[in-house]
């Protein structure tokens, strides 16, 4: 036949098709404090694909984590997984580039929903008087959150190098740790570190 084809992580693929519309974002937004509050079309944009994903993903992960209960919505997601991965909540999300670090679960700690998630839901539905909540610093969270959220779906492939290519502008931070594949072969282990009130 001349083509072989495996079965590719399609969740990981859609991060990183928005990761480079934000890559591209950066030739004309500065990501600084400064413009955290700025906000467009384009940015909405990446707001509701970010967060549209999340919701895809973290329903897929709660079947996973539990399948007798059913989830259908972010406050549902969050009774699932924080008790389940309560250090989900606790990983950072670096940009070194524009030297940032995001922490897009942190409101989880406090169950609460994350910033970016309730931004994302009242440009949805209240646009004409939301349209602010569209900024930079939700859309930056929102791709980070499902950055995170994806080395926990992928917790299997993420520790043993099977989600490739790597991320150009997001890397994972504490409590993750990464490690490359011997002789600059493509791929990168995250390894997770347990935090002892997971025991």
């Amino acid at each position: 036949m001349g083509i072989h084809e495996t079965q590719t992580p399609s969740h990981w693929n859609y991060f990183l098709a928005l990761e480079e519309d934000v890559v591209r974002l950066s030739r004309y937004i500065e990501f600084t404090q400064d413009n955290f509050s700025a906000y467009s079309l384009e940015l909405a944009r990446v707001l509701f694909s970010a967060a549209s994903e999340v919701d895809v993903v973290a329903k897929q992960l709660c079947a996973r984590l539990d399948a007798a209960r059913q989830a259908d919505n972010i406050a549902k997601y969050r009774e699932i997984i924080q008790p389940s991965l309560p250090i989900l909540a606790d990983t950072l999300v670096l940009v070194p580039r524009f030297g940032l670090t995001l922490n897009p679960w942190e409101q989880w700690r406090n169950d609460a929903n994350p910033f970016w998630w309730k931004a994302y839901n009242n440009v949805k539905h209240h646009r004409h008087t939301h349209f602010a909540d569209a900024s930079l610093k939700n859309a930056l969270n929102s791709v980070a959150g499902l950055f995170v959220l994806l080395l926990f779906f992928y917790r299997e492939e993420s520790q043993n190098a099977r989600l490739m290519p790597d991320p150009v502008l997001f890397k994972i931070g504490a409590p993750f740790t990464i490690d490359y594949l011997a002789f600059g072969g493509p791929g990168t282990f995250y390894q997770l570190v347990e935090h002892a009130k997971e025991g």
